[in-house]
């Protein structure tokens, strides 16, 4: 039940009505019987500076932040962490003490549910990742400082990926994957990550790397969770690769939103459960 000391929290997009993240926190609170709610905000980005002197006027604990205003947002802060500033990217936003703190959790999350998952061990995988967008920096950031061996980037857009292997590149040896390449790239890989929205629903049959590419040596894990599992998952699993879905990095993205807002644990367990059976609903 809402009352006067109920403590809200929310989402800033455009559009947000398609958002789990409603349904997935709002569970979460009534789980730990915290006095949280949280709401979805429709802004459209002509109003995002407004939107965000509403979270100081209105009191609010937090939001997190989505598409289009993940970097517009950051010069609006008092502060960024600096995890968030080399991605480049702020997700979550925390009210404290009067100032507003950016942070990036979707690395994080990625991290978190690929270990708990998959029982890999980061500091022993070669990583191939095709995308070079928002996601795809988040990740290859959080991987990077959590010490990977390697990571090689396939991308449609040369440029982009080359932005991208530089700044990743002063962590840990990081290069491009070349047209034509993509094959030997992957051949002696351990780690193949999907950052893009290819395979994503209503374009379930397509997949950003051809089956024969595949081998049972990978762990292969896809970003998307709309499908559950993709098509290109769906091919790994057949020859006996590792599997991982997007769902454990959109579940804990928001676990670890939910704890810089409380102080508490989150349970994960439910908030994945919750996800997970409304997904089932709309497919």
């Amino acid at each position: 039940m809402i009352t006067s000391k109920t403590q809200l929290v929310g989402l800033f997009g455009h559009p947000v009505s398609h958002s789990q993240s409603p349904m997935m926190h709002n569970t979460a609170f009534s789980e730990t019987g915290l006095g949280f709610a949280y709401a979805a905000f429709d802004v459209e980005p002509e109003n995002l500076e407004d939107a965000v002197a509403g979270i100081r006027a209105l009191g609010l604990k937090g939001i997190n932040v989505t598409i289009p205003h993940k970097v517009a947002i950051m010069p609006m802060l008092d502060e960024i962490d600096p995890l968030a500033k080399r991605i480049g990217a702020v997700n979550t936003v925390v009210s404290r003490d009067g100032r507003l703190i950016g942070y990036n959790t979707d690395g994080m999350g990625y991290v978190r549910s690929l270990v708990e998952e998959t029982g890999i061990v980061l500091e022993k995988q070669v990583v191939t990742m095709v995308g070079a967008g928002g996601a795809a920096r988040a990740v290859a950031f959080t991987l990077a400082e959590q010490g990977v061996k390697e990571i090689r980037i396939i991308n449609r857009s040369r440029e982009r990926a080359a932005v991208l292997a530089e700044h990743v590149g002063t962590i840990v040896p990081t290069k491009i994957v070349e047209q034509g390449e993509g094959e030997a790239a992957i051949a002696d890989s351990s780690l193949l990550i999907n950052t893009t929205s290819i395979g994503m629903l209503p374009n379930v049959q397509e997949t950003p790397v051809p089956a024969e590419w595949l081998h049972s040596g990978l762990t292969v894990s896809d970003l998307i969770y709309n499908p559950l599992e993709t098509r290109l998952l769906k091919e790994a699993r057949a020859i006996g690769a590792t599997v991982h879905s997007g769902i454990g990095m959109f579940v804990n993205q928001g676990a670890l939103a939910f704890e810089l807002w409380t102080g508490e644990r989150a349970p994960t367990g439910v908030m994945r459960e919750v996800v997970l059976q409304q997904l089932k609903k709309t497919t």
